[in-house]
């Protein structure tokens, strides 16, 4: 499959990544023309769109890693809405979209709304980033200054916002006790090896025959 990226079409073959020069304008007109679609991934950056066409896994990673962590807030009983897809924008500095956001600490903030002003209103608590092609990268949120985020590569990475960068973390500031590379890698397994509801279901029934 060859590469097209024209006015009117944009086509990259699976797991491919392609980054030019371009102004805001232009990515703008890509946002526009690849319209509700979440394929290509697009993101923009330092006067540079990138875009990216996941593969398969890439989207039942996203799907589980997303479940264990809904179930894990459930479990240690906190409060959260979370998005997905969503587009961040601060115009001409950065747009860019998460696999996966939650709103933890300012869910209230949000809940209920249709749109969010990223400019004015809290960002996301918690972001998570499926990375396989090697197009996310944890400072594509510095602009936004996002508090934690979770880049999935293989093994889990949690980077926390202190002062003007991301520094890697061991533990997440929401589930301090809670081994999370252990469960994700083995909650993955199960979920390769049968499906993703067999492994959120014995999540679940581990969960509760514990406390953390």
């Amino acid at each position: 499959m060859f590469v097209i990226v024209s006015p009117e079409k944009i086509q990259l073959p699976p797991g491919s990544v392609l980054r030019m020069p371009a102004s805001w304008q232009a990515y703008q007109s890509l946002c526009q023309q690849r319209g509700d679609g979440s394929i290509p991934r697009i993101k923009y950056c330092h006067e540079e769109v990138l875009l990216m066409s996941p593969l398969p896994k890439h989207g039942r990673d996203v799907s589980l890693i997303a479940d264990v962590i809904k179930v894990l807030l459930d479990h240690i009983k906190l409060e959260y809405d979370s998005f997905t897809p969503v587009t961040m924008e601060l115009p001409q500095e950065s747009g860019i979209k998460p696999d996966y956001c939650f709103y933890i600490d300012n869910w209230e903030a949000v809940s209920g709304k249709e749109r969010i002003d990223w400019q004015m209103e809290p960002l996301p608590d918690l972001v998570l980033e499926i990375d396989i092609t090697s197009y996310s990268d944890v400072n594509d949120y510095l602009p936004y200054r996002v508090p934690e985020v979770w880049l999935f590569r293989k093994q889990l990475a949690i980077y926390q916002l202190q002062n003007s960068e991301y520094l890697l973390q061991s533990h997440s500031r929401y589930f301090s006790g809670i081994d999370l590379q252990a469960i994700i890698l083995q909650y993955r397994q199960i979920a390769y090896e049968r499906n993703t509801s067999a492994a959120i279901r014995q999540l679940r029934q581990t969960l509760s025959q514990q406390e953390f």
